[in-house]
């Protein structure tokens, strides 16, 4: 199962990028490869092999290829290495839009190489010529486990920080947040007082995450249940893209065989026809067996499992190599021909450490300003307009819902990076593709002369979590822009 919605996750992700194709992932757009380079050292990487239109996609249907291969689990183990490196390589080339959600799905399909995925309800359990484990217990089992326990225990050390959290507060003030709250936030805004109790029962779950460890079979079943239930209520009131989804993938794997056989009573309670489903899976079996059989390593195996020693010793060199590969490579760092061995295992186990004590997902002070932009812009014409947002220059909010100001979730995580104004180039490349858009248009009122990015932004308190319209708003200068070779020139609001 976590195989199959991690296939899933990928092609939903390309899926949701590809709407901002060309705008992110082409050297036509905001963020050229030159830019990523700069907010991330690396210059391998499978995205950066082009920066064209037809190329880009060429390997974004690659990439859906692979996610394919692991989604019916054909060569899974393979397919789970590729995927891992086409995401990553994704991740890199546009490292200004990403979230904890990318980190955190990198690292759980990492270790996913370590995992038989392919173990059953896939092509490769078709052609296996045993049956199907019961249960399987192995360092990578837990490491994947312990992967997801460690992103909640250190993210809710960062909250200890803050009285915000320990007070609760904390999640009554983020869902007040109109710039990345939608579907039911407004409707859970006027309860502050029960976001308060909730967002204290988050807080200690995370920090006793580690639990879930240590409990097994219904009493596990029953610790993991107000976890999912915390990230499905997060998918439908924060706008933080594929974060709930990612982790509910990463909980799917502390079900244990009670949970599944009291799912499929269940099913069988309610009607489901689970023999008419039997019948169609033998009819996929039939499809799976015409796949070639492929199995170069399959000797190795064999030799492997007659002797414990050699197979202890291979899976700690296969282990420490690919974790030292992984670790270099999110910590932004590449191997080159004079790098010493030694510094390169030490990168890497402190890329790997830094990582892992980085989980700060809105700690330890989480974000209590909300905030929209505007990008007053003067044409040669004289005319004066807010260019961001597509209409007659004014600093009143946009819309009702500022979150959609933003087209896609991402596009809120590039702004981020906009406003932090890092890589230094960002502000001046976004502004330079604002001024070629316009002048592209062939505006009748002349060519854009003049940009300056304006954050407008108001503090959420208590009184004003569920009225946005009550907060003070207060605009401040991001970046002014002279369009073509005209020096920078202020564009008053």
């Amino acid at each position: 199962m976590f195989r199959i919605v991690a296939a899933l996750l990928i092609l939903a992700d390309l899926a949701l990028r590809a709407r901002n194709f060309t705008y992110f992932y082409t050297d036509q757009g905001v963020v050229p490869r030159s830019l990523a380079m700069d907010a991330l050292p690396v210059d391998a990487s499978v995205y950066f092999l082009t920066g064209s239109q037809t190329g880009t996609a060429a390997l974004f249907a690659i990439h859906a290829l692979f996610a394919v291969q692991l989604l019916v689990g054909y060569r899974t183990r393979i397919a789970t290495a590729l995927s891992l490196v086409f995401v990553l390589s994704l991740d890199l080339r546009n490292p200004l839009v990403l979230s904890y959600a990318d980190t955190l799905f990198v690292w759980l399909l990492f270790w996913a190489i370590f995992l038989p995925l392919g173990e059953r309800w896939s092509v490769d359990a078709v052609h296996a010529d045993r049956a199907p484990r019961a249960s399987v217990a192995t360092p990578a089992t837990a490491l994947i486990l312990a992967q997801l326990v460690t992103m909640y225990v250190v993210n809710g050390y960062h909250k200890t920080e803050s009285e915000l959290w320990t007070s609760g507060e904390a999640a009554a003030l983020v869902l007040g947040l109109d710039d990345m709250t939608f579907l039911l936030a407004d409707l859970v805004q006027q309860v502050p007082t029960l976001l308060q109790y909730g967002g204290l029962a988050w807080y200690y779950m995370l920090l006793f995450a580690w639990v879930l460890l240590l409990v097994r079979g219904h009493l596990r079943t029953v610790l993991v249940a107000p976890f999912v239930l915390a990230h499905l209520s997060f998918a439908v009131t924060v706008r933080i893209g594929a974060f709930a989804f990612v982790a509910l993938a990463g909980l799917l794997l502390f079900f244990q065989t009670p949970f599944w056989d009291d799912l499929r009573a269940l099913l069988v309670r309610a009607g489901v026809p689970i023999s008419r489903m039997n019948e169609r899976a033998s009819r996929l079996e039939t499809v799976a067996a015409a796949f070639p059989r492929w199995r170069p390593l399959e000797g190795v195996v064999v030799r492997l499992s007659r002797n414990p020693r050699r197979t202890a010793v291979a899976a700690g060199a296969v282990l420490f190599g690919a974790f030292a590969l992984l670790a270099v490579l999110s910590a932004g760092g590449l191997l080159a021909d004079d790098v010493d061995p030694a510094e390169t295992a030490q990168r890497g186990a402190v890329g790997f450490v830094d990582h892992q004590t980085e989980w700060s997902i809105f700690a330890p002070n989480p974000r209590t300003t909300d905030r929209y932009h505007v990008f007053a812009a003067q044409t040669e014409g004289g005319e004066r307009i807010d260019v961001y947002n597509d209409r007659p220059l004014t600093v009143d909010k946009p819309d009702a819902e500022l979150q959609t100001q933003y087209g896609t979730y991402r596009e809120r995580f590039y702004m981020n990076s906009v406003r932090a104004g890092e890589p230094a180039d960002t502000q001046a490349l976004f502004a330079d593709h604002i001024c070629a858009e316009w002048n592209e248009d062939e505006a009748v009122d002349g060519e854009l002369i003049y940009i300056t990015m304006y954050v407008v932004e108001a503090d959420v308190t208590w009184e004003t979590i569920d009225s946005p319209s009550e907060r003070t708003w207060e605009p401040s200068e991001l970046y002014r822009h002279g369009c073509g070779d005209r020096e920078p020139t202020v564009v008053e609001l």
